[in-house]
């Protein structure tokens, strides 16, 4: 497969894994873009000992992990309280709040998710963290009950704010 066809094939999943990391659209298109910078220089050196999809989400999920912690060393400058609000679609909104609960799970689990949403094997997935297939499996469905949960509640608090407008 040639580096095009891997980018065109992965570009769109590999963003969305590091929308999983940082939440941030600008930061995360960057993420991936750093990526594929790294794909096309290690594609040579690829030893088939995994699926081409594994390997590129290894060194994606390694990429954000590297620069999320670089930039937690970096000081931060603080934001006002209130900015104000984009008008998104309500379907925009839970794609938003969707990546806003993910990006608040613990690492494993933020990396997990995205890659379950990628709809990466869940062999893969165990091959990539190093850990079972069943630890995995247990894994998901504890992180897809407390996003089930967090999206439960944040309907309720967005139907009663919408009640009381």
């Amino acid at each position: 497969m040639t580096f095009e066809e891997l980018y065109q094939l992965y570009w769109q999943k590999v963003f969305r894994l590091c929308m999983g990391y940082v939440n941030q659209h600008d930061w995360a298109k960057d993420l991936a873009q750093e990526v594929f910078i790294t794909v096309w220089q290690q594609l040579p050196k690829f030893k088939a000992e995994s699926s081409v999809g594994t390997w590129i989400f290894r060194i994606a999920s390694n990429h954000c992990l590297r620069q999320i912690e670089r930039d937690q060393r970096i000081p931060k400058t603080k934001l006002p309280k209130e900015l104000p609000e984009a008008h998104l679609s309500d379907k925009d909104a839970e794609i938003a709040y969707l990546y806003k609960c993910i990006s608040e799970l613990p690492e494993t689990d933020r990396l997990i998710i995205s890659l379950e949403l990628e709809e990466v094997k869940q062999a893969d997935i165990a091959n990539i963290l190093g850990m079972s297939e069943g630890n995995i499996r247990v894994r998901i469905h504890r992180i897809k009950d407390k996003l089930s949960k967090k999206f439960k509640h944040n309907e309720r608090e967005y139907t009663s704010e919408r009640t009381v407008e």
